[in-house]
Order: C-alpha cells, then sequence, then structure tokens
C-alpha cells in the first residue's frame, strides 16, 4: 500500500446503506470508523469523501511530515467551546495513548524540538496515510471517494445522506468534514451548512494559526529573518494574550509558530468589531530590569562599543539595526555616551514593539479554524447531538482549535475515539 491512497473498497449499487455512515475521510473520520470497527466487527461502516484520494490534509500537515501530536497537551493548549469538555475530552484518549495506537498499527513516532512534536520516525506524512488506510482495510470498513454529500435530512427511520450521484441510508452518521482551512485539501466549510440543516448552532468562524499582513514597512526590510519573540493581543480593559515562539518576518507581514498561534485572538477580535492592540517584545526572555541590566553592565565593561554592537548581542544585525533607525538612535553611539532617557526609550521599545495588523491571509494558508459546532449541543461523553439523535460530530467541525504542535490532530483523535466508542457501545438500531 506504499504512497497508494486510494487502497479502498468501492461502494457499488447494492451497498447503499450502512450502519455507520462518516461523511469525511481526513483523520477524524478514519480515526472514528477505526475506533469503532475495532470494537463492533460486526457493525458496517461507511466513509463518504468528496476527493479522488483520502488524506490530503494530512499530507500535507507538517511540512509533510505530519505532526501527529505533542509529547503533553493539555486543556490550556485549546481555546473555544467549554473549557471542561475539551479537558474531558483530551482525556479519554491521550497523547500517550495515541502514540500507542499509532504503534499499533505500525508508525513509530519520535519527539522533535523543544516543544514535544511527535513526527513518524519516518519523517514522511504518507506513513501515517497508509497506516490509517491499511488498518481501515484490514476492519472492512468501506470508503467512497468521489462521493460529495450535498444534502442529509432524518426522519423516523434514520438519515438520508444524498451524494454526488446516489443516495445512502444509515441509523448513525458522524459528519467529520474539518473546517474551512487549507480549502484545496477538501475542507470547504459546507459541513457547517449539513449541522446547521440538522438543527446545530454554528459559532462564527474565523481562520486560526494564520499568517498575519502588517501595515507599514518595518516588516518587508526584515523579510526572512527570524528569532525568538513574544506577541500580545489586548482588547482594550481585557489582560493581554501572549504567545511566544519563533517569529519570522515576511514581505507581507509576519509568519513562523508565534504569529500562527496568535493569529486566532485578532481574528476573533476583528469579528467583534474590536480593534485590539498588537505588539511584540523582540527579546521575550527578558524584563524591563534584566535587560537595563543587561546594558548597564555591557557598558561598564566596553565603554567603547557602539550601541547598535550591544544589540546584535541579541538580536539578529539587520533587527538591531532597524530598531535604532526607527527610533532615531544613532547606531554608532558609544555606550559610555548613552544617555538614561535614550536607553530607556530603546528598552521600551525592544519589549514593546507595536505592530499593525491589517488581516491575515485568510483560509488558503491558515491551518486551522476557530468556531464551528458549539460544543454546549452536544454529549459530552459521546459526542452525539442533543439537537438531533445518532448523530456524531467530530473534528475541526466543532468549535475548538489548538495551536501550533499537533495539537489539532490530537483533537481529531481524542473526538474520534469518543464518538467511534460511543457508537459502538450503542445498541444497534432495529
Amino acid at each position: 500500500m506504499d504512497g497508494d491512497t486510494e487502497a479502498t473498497t468501492t461502494v457499488c449499487s447494492k451497498d447503499l446503506s450502512a450502519d455507520v455512515v462518516i461523511v469525511g475521510g481526513g483523520a477524524a473520520g478514519l480515526a472514528t470508523a477505526i475506533f469503532c470497527a475495532r470494537l463492533d466487527a460486526s457493525r458496517s461502516i461507511l466513509i463518504l469523501d468528496g476527493a479522488s484520494k483520502l488524506g490530503a490534509k494530512i499530507l500535507v500537515s507538517g511540512g509533510g511530515r505530519c505532526n501527529v501530536t505533542n509529547k503533553k497537551v493539555t486543556r490550556e493548549d485549546f481555546w473555544g467551546g467549554n473549557p471542561n469538555v475539551i479537558r474531558r475530552t483530551l482525556s479519554a484518549l491521550s497523547a500517550q495513548e495515541t502514540v500507542e495506537f499509532f504503534g499499533s498499527i505500525g508508525v513509530e513516532l519520535r519527539e522533535e524540538g523543544e516543544i514535544g512534536k511527535l513526527f513518524p520516525v519516518s519523517n514522511k506524512a504518507q506513513t501515517v496515510l497508509d497506516a490509517l488506510l491499511a488498518e481501515a482495510n484490514r476492519l472492512n470498513i468501506r470508503i467512497s471517494c468521489n462521493q460529495r454529500v450535498t444534502n442529509v435530512s432524518c426522519d423516523a427511520t434514520g438519515f438520508l445522506i444524498e451524494a454526488s450521484d446516489r443516495s445512502y441510508r444509515t441509523k448513525q452518521l458522524v459528519l467529520a468534514t474539518g473546517g474551512q482551512s487549507l480549502p484545496k485539501t477538501g475542507s470547504d466549510g459546507f459541513g457547517y451548512e449539513l449541522a446547521r440543516k440538522l438543527g446545530h448552532t454554528l459559532i462564527a468562524r474565523t481562520p486560526a494559526l494564520d499568517p498575519l499582513k502588517l501595515d507599514g514597512d518595518f516588516h518587508s526590510q526584515l523579510s526572512g529573518i527570524s528569532h525568538r519573540a513574544s506577541i500580545s493581543v489586548a482588547r482594550p480593559g481585557e489582560k493581554s494574550v501572549t504567545a511566544t515562539g519563533e517569529l519570522l518576518w515576511t514581505h507581507f507581514g509576519i509568519s513562523g509558530p508565534v504569529a500562527l498561534d496568535i493569529s486566532r485572538h485578532w481574528h476573533r477580535a476583528n469579528i467583534e468589531g474590536i480593534q485590539p492592540k498588537v505588539s511584540v517584545s523582540l527579546l521575550p526572555d527578558l524584563d524591563m530590569s534584566q535587560l537595563e541590566s543587561w546594558l548597564l553592565d555591557f557598558g561598564t565593561n566596553n565603554p567603547k562599543a557602539q550601541i547598535v554592537t550591544a544589540l546584535c548581542r541579541l538580536l539578529p544585525n539587520r533587527v538591531a539595526q532597524l530598531v535604532l533607525k526607527v527610533l532615531g538612535v544613532d547606531a554608532t553611539m558609544q555606550m559610555s555616551q548613552l544617555a538614561k532617557a535614550i536607553r530607556r526609550k530603546v528598552i521600551a521599545a525592544l519589549l514593546e514593539w507595536p505592530i499593525e495588523v491589517t488581516d491575515g491571509r485568510g483560509y488558503t494558508f491558515a491551518e486551522a479554524t476557530a468556531g464551528g459546532v458549539s460544543l454546549a449541543e452536544l454529549n459530552p461523553g459521546t459526542l452525539e447531538s442533543r439537537k438531533c439523535p445518532s448523530l456524531y460530530l467530530v473534528g475541526e467541525i466543532l468549535d475548538v482549535d489548538g495551536r501550533l504542535g499537533g495539537f489539532n490532530f490530537q483533537w481529531a483523535w481524542s473526538s474520534a475515539w469518543i464518538a467511534g466508542t460511543a457508537i459502538a457501545r450503542k445498541k444497534h438500531a432495529v
């Protein structure tokens, strides 16, 4: 099956019904089917997907390597719906249990970097997808590609699913259609409309993990430079939200993990008509007193050194030079000549450099969607709809989004475990 994402069973005309139909064959959909089938082999399961091949989003994630999960996953890594429901969902299938699940299907994971990202040892997302498809095939899960679902309705007999060229009936339905991010992979947001038609309330959606566009030309002069930074988004009268990590300056604005993590907060404020204050700490590991002490010590030990030399010890050269230029501070000024007022001016700027965000790059570039189906309308123990019995919702379609680092995939696996387990343990409808 190596490299073959079509190793599935095509549904023929006599197979237009199943005990369980899952709309969406991405991470959450495949995992829901697998978890259910492992617990109840007698239940027929059918996955419908509009793409010609499954797993496009898995294949492009993590730069084509698939950041499957994170070594440490907590509720605090997520935003959106009820925190208690998020915590309960994550505890149902922990990160360690996720590692064990992937090990059981032949995918060994390894930790990379300082923030606990877990990737397949093969360093290929294809390994993850192939393993999921092989397990689905082993469990006799049927998959029908090129079947874009156009409408879903329900009555006393169950659900009627209308797709590209045929209709399907089922007693239990799972919506695993994803969000709106990376629409070229098939996540065009239509699943939200299906959920709405079945009675669900939609929390307003915005891009998340989205590169941000900036006003002015400060960023463009630094394009291609990356360094550690913190970004804060402050709404009027509220405590600011801060993210810390690697920042990448670009021709359009900012990217890199820290910009992606903070983007959802700017988007959420913007959609509410609030213009938040956004600032960057160019030296996130130092506070004002620490930075002042460092500069004073450096000046004492190097009185003839230029101020730009001092800042270049802390920042990339181009960043240090541009900061001084914008502040109107002579870069060649010797440390012995650095007046207190100028020193304080530089410190304040380095720790709270204002930036004006004009927009994000949108769903085409965003890696996740914030907002979606309200968690309040689901049974937290099963993820079954309170609005439409025997309907389950998993993954990105829900009002939950995680920070960068494998957390959104973990939400897919954990929510899939809850729904898949609940379906398998529910008595067959007659």
